[in-house]
């Protein structure tokens, strides 16, 4: 049992970091309502909270090999603990978003890395494989019981206890903390790359706000943006800019690396094709599960009407399979192989999107809603047991907290595009629908339509069918008329929900272009790149 404790205390830090987004996803409604605002603002603190993770996990892995991984652990340990005790008490949508999305992302960019290094230091073998199931299963954990936590929590006291709670997991890790033991890295500790921890930060950062900021500026017609650029919306410019900051990054690393100083990160790492599938095939995984569980927290509350809790309920068969799968995973990998695991992953995730397609509709199905969460939480699960250990064991035993970066950079990189470019989709094709439908109803006056479409050029949230019979009723429209907006608006409620979950179909289908350098069998074998050894062992 002693050898298991440091797992434990790293495995809590895990459960702890998925918890937290989970809660907030369910938690949505409660939190337009508490703060005042719209959907879109929260979209935008979950993006900026999955963005500031991915903007620095590269950096925080790089502190750990300088400081000490158990050292930089601890530090973002006690980072995360003030961002959650902040989060507990935000007055504001300001606060929160710096206490969430800032501090506690900051943390999280300190800690994830070094975990996945510690995890990789402190077992080897069999017990190393046990141990990336554990911390597989643990996230799927956090997944399972963070909706319904946060779901009752929610809707019966308050989402700011669960942040509290936070705090006191904190403080029961640190206080646990001689449980992990501190591996010194061989040879010289690395400088940091300045340069490039700028560079790599402001690239990532400013390419997904342009894709966040999409909702409200446009893709290319201007919506409502700040200003255009030659006529046009300023997002693709925007997501341009973030493009070529990244390209320069790639250069400067380059030119650091061949004039033998330390990089931010080695390049030569993602020409091992085992990494390089692993990266890709993690960011699409998260992509498509934040984008979901973006989206369908959406309809369950707003269109259905649903409390957190409620809520929380009918997610809870995707996050029991997930559990299931995740632990359940790593011994199917160890015979089947890695790659026919994801692959087969992927296909029950399509399967499960389709079936969820069908039962979006104004009345939901709940025994039909039940089977494709479920669906879902199996194709997730087994995606959630290979990749973690897939990408660790394509690295040495000095690049851990490096590999540790890139790989919860993926991540996190495809948290944030996922809640921002699927969320973009949905208002996108919710407003282009509800234009359409107003324009062809033909018990709509044109006075009606021309109202409605000066309320569409200001901008448009997505909102209960409740809050638009109001402002109709406001407007000054006759009871017929203000039914036939109404009514519309239902209807592309549903055509935009329809839209968002069919592209996240479309991006798993995609996914199955990166699988091609997962390893194919159980076997170990041997890569060398740049004078480096490294060992691929899909042992999980």
């Amino acid at each position: 049992m002693r050898q298991w404790r440091a797992l434990i205390v790293l495995g809590t830090a895990q459960f702890l970091m998925v918890l937290d987004t989970s809660v907030m996803n369910v938690s949505i409604s409660q939190l337009v309502e508490d703060f005042d605002t719209e959907v879109t603002a929260i979209q935008a603190v979950i993006t900026l909270y999955a963005l500031v993770m991915a903007a620095f996990m590269i950096i925080g892995g790089r502190i750990g090999d300088i400081l000490g991984r158990r050292r930089v652990f601890l530090i973002g340990m006690g980072v995360y603990g003030v961002g959650s005790a902040l989060t507990a008490v935000a007055p504001t949508l300001w606060v929160l978003a710096v206490g969430w999305s800032v501090v506690e992302g900051l943390g999280a960019a300190l800690v994830l890395p070094s975990m996945a290094a510690l995890v990789a230091e402190s077992y080897r073998g069999k017990d190393r494989s046990v141990a990336y199931g554990v911390i597989g299963g643990l996230a799927g954990a956090g997944i399972a019981v963070g909706p319904l936590l946060g779901g009752w929590v929610t809707t019966y006291l308050t989402w700011r206890l669960v942040f509290a709670g936070e705090v006191v997991v904190v403080l029961a890790v640190l206080l646990f903390r001689r449980a992990i033991e501190e591996h010194p890295a061989p040879g010289p500790r690395p400088g940091l790359d300045v340069v490039g921890a700028v560079l790599s930060a402001a690239g990532l950062a400013i390419g997904v706000l342009g894709v966040l900021q999409s909702t409200t500026w446009g893709w290319v017609a201007p919506r409502d943006p700040p200003f255009t650029v030659f006529g046009f919306a300023p997002t693709l410019f925007v997501v341009a800019a973030g493009v070529a900051l990244l390209a320069l990054f790639r250069a400067w690393e380059r030119r650091r690396e061949e004039g033998g100083r330390d990089p931010l990160v080695h390049l030569t790492l993602l020409r091992r094709p085992v990494l390089r599938s692993g990266l890709m095939t993690l960011l699409s995984q998260n992509l498509i599960l934040l984008g979901l569980f973006f989206t369908i927290p959406l309809y369950l509350q707003v269109v259905q009407g649903f409390d957190a809790f409620e809520t929380g309920l009918r997610l809870l068969p995707v996050s029991v399979t997930m559990l299931v799968a995740s632990l359940g995973g790593a011994r199917l990998g160890r015979r089947a192989g890695p790659r026919r695991v994801v692959r087969v992953a992927l296909v029950l995730l399509v399967a499960a999107i389709v079936w969820l397609l069908a039962t979006i509709d104004p009345v939901i199905d709940d025994g039909q809603f039940f089977g494709a969460m479920a669906l879902l939480g199996l194709g997730m699960g087994m995606l959630a047991s290979q990749l973690g250990n897939v990408v660790q064991s394509s690295a040495g035993e000095e690049e851990r907290s490096e590999v540790g970066g890139l790989q919860f950079t993926a991540q996190n990189l495809g948290s944030a595009l996922g809640t921002a470019l699927i969320g973009s989709i949905l208002i996108g094709a919710l407003v282009q629908a509800f234009t359409t439908k107003v324009e062809e109803n033909p018990r709509l006056s044109e006075e009606a339509r021309q109202q409605t479409s000066i309320a569409l050029e200001s901008g448009v949230s997505f909102v209960s069918t409740d809050q638009v019979r109001t402002a109709a009723e406001q407007a000054g429209l006759p009871p017929r008329e203000v039914d036939a907006v109404t009514e519309s608006y239902a209807a592309a409620q549903l055509n935009g929900l329809k839209a968002a979950i069919f592209a996240t179909g479309g991006i798993t289908l995609a996914s199955f272009l990166v699988t091609r350098g997962l390893p194919a069998g159980s076997r170990t074998t041997r890569t060398r790149d740049s004078g480096r050894d490294s060992q691929v062992t899909p042992e999980g």
